[in-house]
């Protein structure tokens, strides 16, 4: 049995990190002797000194047989996995290997609309073609939550060639659908099922959490441990368990979408943040699970606001009361919630969720993971104290007192027109459509036209429009009243979305 209390990854680059040598290899700054002095002032000259190359001690992330080998193991162990792959490019390399290791040229894979634009990008380089899923969506709440195993099924049947089924687990908003039965409906064609799991790398770590993606049957996940747990900024892991995956294919794939020079202090925190997990994860996410109970209890009861939460049955619809909450409790898209995922509803102060980010931000130095048109969600982790909660509570509270405003009127649905009605034709494959010949057009005359560049707010990065789409009036109004109400719109070639890229004609 692996011993969880080493950290050999770590243990490794701490030794060389304090070994006295003369270093004639990259980086070229060797061990911060070369840094510039305000790097050093901020950072301090320890971090450099480990931030080392790949020594024949520190062994190689894409041929491991030493310290990164047994970090992995032991990582796997921890994350109930038979085999995990550290990743420095974040979650989005291992979403762009999942689907390069199992989709090829023409190839289909099955996924939801809503997602994340690194699953774009991992169909522009494997060619894959999507089938393409509404998510159920929430109304009233103007959020979308997962796809059904209904609508997986259905999509099977009517391509049963598709290699492999994509999803979402759990969306930005915490919310996971019944992914034990889109796992064992997908199995049933004998496909992978791949989840990107980039918010739920603590699942495993407490009953009280969603149950892990791995344990109700997935094939493959990908974690983002720096979102949730004790990583460094990029550091992720890959995942898989059984057979249906072929391991090299995703060795390789990785070396095509990782750096050649991954970088050491991403490794070892990936080794610490798992060790640190391992040993004491649970007593960790039950302080994070109260502070998350606490905070949620205290802003649902503030007039004018409310908060995401499951329910017993199925959500009627209404804001209601000075403390309502909303959800699809019961339904096949939302089956259980992270508690630490905090998201309220701002509309009832007649502010957006971009108005009352800034607020909270600049005046009470509070900010938000993310704002959309009607909410705020907050990620609530290890690392946040009752000091914090105290100061978000208390930040809600002023707001609602003095910053109210006459009820908001929001065109909502437009959510709904984009991502909830039939899903918009692909005249072209987003790879064929990303290569091909295009132009620039003022956005008045893009209607109707092929798109072929991705365009998302952000966060939290979930493509509007993409390579190889008809762009619709309805997609161009929700863009634009993003942006008119604060929102950022990014990947886009006009970062002021005065213009798109279209194929030229």
């Amino acid at each position: 049995m692996l011993n969880q209390n080493q950290t050999p990854l770590l243990d490794a680059l701490k030794a060389n990190a304090a070994r006295l040598h003369a270093p004639f290899y990259t980086p070229g700054h060797k061990q911060g002797e070369g840094i510039s002095q305000p790097l050093a002032d901020l950072f301090g000259k320890a971090v450099f000194r480990a931030d080392l190359t790949e020594l024949a001690d520190l062994d190689n992330l894409f041929a491991p047989q030493g310290v990164i080998q047994e970090a992995q193991q032991l990582a796997a162990a921890a994350f109930g996995a038979s085999q995990t792959w550290f990743l420095v490019n974040g979650s989005t390399c291992g979403i762009e290997a999942a689907i390069l290791a199992t989709c090829g040229t023409g190839d289909k894979i099955i996924l939801p609309r809503n997602v994340h634009s690194s699953a774009i990008a991992g169909l522009i380089l494997s060619g894959a073609i999507p089938i393409f899923l509404n998510p159920e969506y929430d109304p009233v709440l103007d959020i979308a939550h997962s796809i059904t195993p209904n609508a997986v099924e259905s999509a099977l049947q009517q391509h049963p060639d598709a290699k492999a089924v994509l999803t979402v687990y759990p969306t930005y908003y915490g919310v996971c659908g019944n992914l034990s039965a889109i796992a064992s409906i997908t199995h049933q064609y004998n496909i992978p099922l791949l989840v990107d799991e980039a918010h739920g790398a603590h699942f495993a770590f407490h009953p009280e959490l969603p149950t892990p993606a791995l344990a109700v049957g997935a094939d493959l996940t990908v974690q983002s441990i720096h979102k949730v747990l004790g990583a460094m900024t990029q550091a992720s892991m890959l995942h898989i368990q059984g057979d249906r995956i072929d391991c090299d294919r995703i060795s390789k794939a990785l070396q095509l979408v990782q750096s050649t020079s991954p970088s050491y202090l991403l490794l070892a925190s990936l080794d610490a943040a798992r060790q640190q997990m391992a040993l004491h994860g649970k007593m960790l996410m039950s302080r994070t699970l109260q502070l998350a109970n606490e905070a949620r209890t205290k802003i649902s009861q503030i007039p004018g606001l409310s908060v995401l939460q499951i329910l017993s049955k199925p959500y009627q619809g209404g804001l209601g009361g000075s403390s309502s909450i909303g959800g699809l409790g019961g339904s096949l898209g939302f089956v259980a919630l992270d508690e630490t995922r905090l998201t309220v509803t701002v509309s009832g102060l007649g502010l957006t969720g971009f108005e009352a980010d800034e607020i909270l931000d600049e005046k009470f130095a509070v900010t938000a993971e993310f704002a959309s048109l009607q909410h705020l969600t907050f990620i609530i982790s290890l690392g946040n104290t009752p000091a914090d909660i105290e100061q978000l509570v208390q930040s809600f509270t002023t707001l609602a007192k003095e910053y109210r405003r006459t009820n908001l009127t929001v065109k909502s649905d437009l959510w709904q027109d984009v991502f909830t009605t039939k899903c918009h034709p692909l005249h072209f494959s987003p790879r064929e459509a990303f290569f091909a010949v295009s132009e620039i057009l003022p956005l008045i005359q893009t209607n109707q036209r092929i798109c072929a560049e991705i365009v998302c707010p952000y966060p939290p990065g979930i493509p509007v429009l993409m390579p190889g789409e008809v762009i619709t009036k309805p997609v161009l109004d929700y863009l634009q009243q993003i942006q008119v109400m604060g929102g950022l719109i990014t990947g886009c070639n006009d970062t002021s979305f005065k213009t798109l890229k279209v194929l030229k004609i």
